[in-house]
């Protein structure tokens, strides 16, 4: 959390004649409380002492600063140590080969946008953005593509992904990444073969 913290207290901080400006661990904590329960900006507030108007602040000031600082922490492993890392990890899992990578994608609820509100309803009624997400085998996320609206199907965010382009050039060579199918396989078998 003190990494975290440091990492955008200058973007949190803001400077004030009133001297109530809200510390940057106050703000990280209610935004991260806010994401993690999805909660009611006024609940949040209260339970860190703040109003809904400063929560709702402070969300918008820590996830500018967390995206700003993103592609410095979400990096797809693309030299051969790493590649070969990731290789010997997912293999020693399931004995899956050459997996550098697990890829899925997930709706994320959102509020009804003004603008275009129809293309964020997903098949099951609900306003969503369709995320992509990788991750290694340690579950670190390495690359996520978080902009399409949730009617986006799947195959259409991965067609026209930056990875996607990576693999195909060949600037990503000799790996393979492990999808939904896959993966549903391979926990089927990793619980067959720890039960």
């Amino acid at each position: 959390m003190l990494e975290l913290v440091e990492l955008v207290r200058d973007d949190l901080e803001r400077p004030t004649r009133r001297h109530h400006a809200v510390p940057a661990d106050t703000q990280l904590l209610a935004a991260l409380q806010f994401f993690s329960s999805g909660s009611f900006q006024w609940m949040v507030g209260r339970s860190c002492g703040l109003s809904q108007p400063s929560v709702s602040l402070a969300v918008e000031a820590v996830t500018n600063s967390l995206t700003k600082v993103a592609p410095h922490y979400i990096k797809f492993p693309t030299d051969q140590q790493s590649m070969i890392n990731n290789k010997l990890s997912f293999h020693s899992v399931a004995r899956f080969p050459n997996v550098i990578g697990a890829i899925d994608c997930t709706h994320i609820a959102i509020n009804a946008p003004s603008e275009h509100e129809e293309t964020f309803v997903n098949r099951k009624g609900i306003h969503t953005i369709n995320v992509q997400a990788v991750c290694d085998n340690e579950l670190k996320i390495t690359n996520l593509v978080a902009k399409w609206p949730g009617s986006s199907h799947d195959s259409f965010i991965w067609r026209t992904s930056q990875l996607r382009r990576q693999f195909e050039d060949g600037r990503i060579r000799d790996g393979c990444l492990l999808g939904e199918r896959l993966m549903i396989t391979l926990i089927k078998f990793i619980n067959l073969r720890f039960s």
